[in-house]
């Protein structure tokens, strides 16, 4: 593979992983009653214990997509000019 297909790579997974970050926050603050009743049933958590879990899958996915697509991509940018 070229350097190029690489960053186009990159570039493409940057831009579905932070579409479906956007779509999952905003399924979540949006309908989180509904959500919380659903995974509270499915998981026998505490719907306090759910915000906190809620938070932290959106904060780890953002920081997924920093490092792992949207820091490479930057470096394969700068690098090929």
């Amino acid at each position: 593979m070229s350097v190029e297909i690489v960053t186009e790579l990159l570039g493409w997974l940057c831009i579905l992983n932070i579409g479906l970050l956007l779509f999952s926050t905003i399924l979540i603050v949006s309908m989180r009653e509904t959500i919380s009743d659903i995974h509270s049933k499915m998981f026998g958590l505490d719907k306090r214990d759910l915000g906190k879990a809620y938070f932290q899958y959106i904060a780890q996915y953002k920081i997924a997509i920093i490092v792992l697509n949207l820091s490479p991509y930057l470096a394969l940018k700068i690098m090929t000019g």
